[in-house]
């Protein structure tokens, strides 16, 4: 199933934000400072910044001048600061979460009480606040997780989609998109590379591995088309291309000696953005999969689902997913996150 080149950027738009007030969480992270950056080209009324990093606050305040910005520091561990946050607030974004996986393995606790508790306290502040839209970032680590972060992104998904139940026919509705790894955010392994690359070596895990890949500005446009899309209860899922982590390795350090070290505890060989028991409520839509919920929430979920239904055997994984990257290909889009 090859993706549409392009078909993310160019069919997202910005007008879903037009007379808006957008609060996004982890606003001062990689996805949150894209987000912004592309939410301003939008007739957004006001964009707030949630985030618990005084410091990234005024980073970006230093470089972004619009009267439109708002900078509230807090944790979404704090409902009664969210729900002093959520007044007025149209569209929540809720990119804020703990990310990397060893450091959840190390602190379970932490993790929970932000990718899960943090999510319930997102849905209870949007519902009592009558926020119109809340759609959440995953990952495909949540699909038949290996490790506690994926275990926490999978309850995230739980609690959001649900969200649809507790609010009834209210106002708000909740989704989710979810897709793979993005090429050169902060946890990405190419700034890795790059400064293994200086020292002369590389490590990789193994060989075998594989991974989907998605640039920063097709996440950003991604959570646009969930906007635009989004009824209640959805996952939104990008077609993205597969590379193997040799091809990324020779990619962005040609040359340079590697190293294999092993699986890291918790992480797995391939990812997967799309399960066998999901397939069965898997929809194409074209530019994107949905994957529908088992329940029907309020009434925009009890018709007819568009798309294209999947087979009930497929599954979306970046061993079995095309097309697969060449190094010509994988090296090109290492150079456009440069």
């Amino acid at each position: 199933m090859k993706p549409p080149v392009g078909s993310l950027l160019q069919t997202a738009s910005t007008t879903v934000l037009d007379g808006k007030v957008v609060l996004i969480t982890g606003g001062t992270g990689s996805f949150g400072k894209a987000f912004v950056e592309r939410a301003l080209q939008s007739k957004a009324k006001k964009i707030i910044v949630f985030s618990r990093d005084e410091q990234k606050h005024y980073e970006m305040d230093r470089v972004i001048k619009d009267r439109r910005m708002r900078y509230f520091v807090g944790d979404i561990r704090d409902r009664d600061r969210l729900m002093t946050a959520f007044r007025g607030v149209d569209i929540v974004i809720h990119a804020a979460a703990m990310k990397h996986v060893p450091i959840c393995e190390y602190n379970p606790i932490e993790a929970v009480q932000t990718n899960v508790n943090g999510a319930k306290n997102i849905v209870e502040a949007a519902i009592a606040c009558e926020v119109e839209k809340v759609l959440s970032l995953s990952t495909d680590k949540a699909v038949s997780p290996a490790n506690l972060y994926g275990a926490t992104k999978l309850c995230m998904e739980k609690l959001v989609i649900s969200a649809n139940a507790y609010a009834g026919e209210g106002s708000t509705r909740f989704s989710c998109v979810r897709y793979g790894n993005v090429m050169g955010s902060a946890g990405s392994v190419i700034p890795l590379f790059r400064k293994q690359m200086q020292a002369g070596g590389l490590t990789i895990t193994d060989a075998r591995m594989t991974r989907f890949w998605i640039e920063m500005s097709e996440a950003v446009a991604l959570v646009l088309r969930g906007l635009e899309l989004m009824t209640g209860g959805e996952i939104y899922i990008p077609k993205l291309p597969t590379s193997d982590i040799e091809t990324l390795a020779e990619a962005v350090a040609p040359g340079v000696p590697r190293k294999e070290v092993g699986i890291r505890p918790g992480e797995k060989l391939h990812e997967t953005l799309v399960s066998a028991e999901e397939a069965r409520r898997t929809s194409d839509m074209g530019d994107v999969m949905v994957v529908w919920p088992e329940f029907s929430f309020h009434q925009t979920l009890t018709g007819v689902r568009p798309g294209i239904p999947m087979p009930e055997d497929f599954v979306y994984s970046s061993d079995r997913a095309l097309p697969r990257l060449d190094l010509d290909a994988t090296r090109a889009k290492v150079e456009r996150v440069a």
